[in-house]
């Protein structure tokens, strides 16, 4: 794969309809055989190329049918609306894996998705509060999903718990909680209570830098 010179530094959520601890980061398989699920991302300072992406938001909906190394996948951009022409090609040369080196996050999933759904651009609302465990991703008529800290089945209070992947390539460490999905575009499904991820990353075209 080319590389080029990009970077996305920012706040990183992935959400998806299985039990808390993704088992993707195990190399397990998915709790009902099958995996949807969002991920989204506010870049606090971005670049592919002279094209600078700070600030903005996109996001990804996703099916597997089975495990995610079993490939077969669907998967939906979402991009804000507020990016330029150019900022939009930028996004879409990232998230396509042709400028990532092999085994990096991107360069993986253009293995193992199979079709890509027509992108949608949306306003979005973001919030995220890593440590809290609590975290609002929305992108307009489109996809809506919350994060709060998982609770102890016993007394209700707040119970912890993180997940640290030295060789990560989504992550380094993130925060796990419980999330609520809701998709309505071309991979449609609702959930409740299922697996979060909150992560801070900094990606690059030869994987995680933090």
């Amino acid at each position: 794969m080319a590389t080029s010179d990009w970077r996305l530094e920012g706040e990183w959520i992935k959400n998806c309809t299985c039990a808390f601890g993704c088992p993707c980061d195990f190399n397990a398989l998915p709790t009902q055989g099958y995996c949807k699920g969002a991920v989204g991302m506010r870049i606090t300072k971005g670049h592919f190329e002279k094209t600078e992406l700070d600030g903005l938001v996109f996001a990804a909906v996703v099916h597997f049918p089975g495990a995610l190394h079993e490939g077969n996948g669907q998967l939906q951009p979402i991009i804000d609306e507020r990016a330029t022409a150019e900022q939009r090609e930028a996004l879409f040369n990232i998230m396509s894996g042709k400028f990532s080196a092999e085994g990096t996050l991107f360069q993986i999933l253009s293995l193992i998705v199979t079709k890509i759904h027509e992108p949608l651009f949306a306003p979005f609302e973001f919030s995220f509060d890593k440590n809290g465990r609590i975290a609002r991703l929305v992108a307009n008529g489109v996809l809506e999903t919350e994060v709060e800290p998982i609770k102890n089945p016993v007394t209700g209070l707040p119970h912890r718990i993180q997940v640290v992947m030295p060789e990560g390539f989504e992550h380094r460490a993130a925060e796990v909680a419980s999330a609520n999905i809701r998709s309505n575009g071309a991979i449609k499904f609702d959930t409740q209570g299922t697996h979060s991820s909150l992560a801070t990353v900094v990606q690059t075209p030869e994987g995680v830098a933090a």
